[in-house]
C-alpha cells in the first residue's frame, strides 16, 4: 500500500506544478515545477522522504531510458532536416554545452567551499 500512496503523492505534486504552469503562464515543465514544490515540500519539513517514496522514485528513474525513445524516432523521422541544417545544430548544441560548463564552473567557483584557501584542497 505504501507503493501506491508513494505514487500519489509524486502524481499529486506533478499535478500541483502543471496546474500552477497553466495558471502562471510559464514555459518551465509542470512535472519540473512539481519536483520543486515536493523538494521544497521536504526542506520545509525538515524531514527525510520515506523509504517507500524513494523507492517509488527509483523504480520509475529505472524505466526513464523509455522517455528517450520517442526523441530517437523524432530524430529518424527528420534526418532530411538535420542533414539540411547540421551546421547551426551543431554550433548550438557544441556552444550551449561550452556555455553550460563556463557558467557551471563560475558558480562552481563562485559558492563552493574555498578548501583551498584554507590548505584543505587535494
Amino acid at each position: 500500500m505504501s507503493m501506491i500512496r508513494s505514487i500519489f503523492i509524486l502524481l499529486l505534486f506533478q499535478l500541483a506544478g502543471e496546474a500552477l504552469r497553466a495558471l502562471t503562464h510559464t514555459k518551465v515543465p509542470g512535472p519540473v515545477i512539481g519536483m520543486i514544490l515536493l523538494a521544497a515540500f521536504y526542506i520545509l519539513r525538515r524531514r527525510e522522504p520515506s523509504p517507500a517514496l524513494e523507492n517509488a522514485a527509483d523504480g520509475l528513474l529505472s524505466w526513464l531510458g523509455l522517455l528517450f525513445v520517442p526523441a530517437g524516432v523524432g530524430i529518424v523521422a527528420n534526418l532530411a532536416l538535420l542533414r539540411a541544417a547540421w551546421l547551426p545544430i551543431s554550433v548550438a548544441l557544441i556552444g550551449s554545452t561550452f556555455l553550460t560548463l563556463v557558467i557551471t564552473a563560475w558558480i562552481m567557483h563562485r559558492f563552493g567551499p574555498r578548501a583551498s584557501i584554507r590548505g584543505e584542497g587535494l
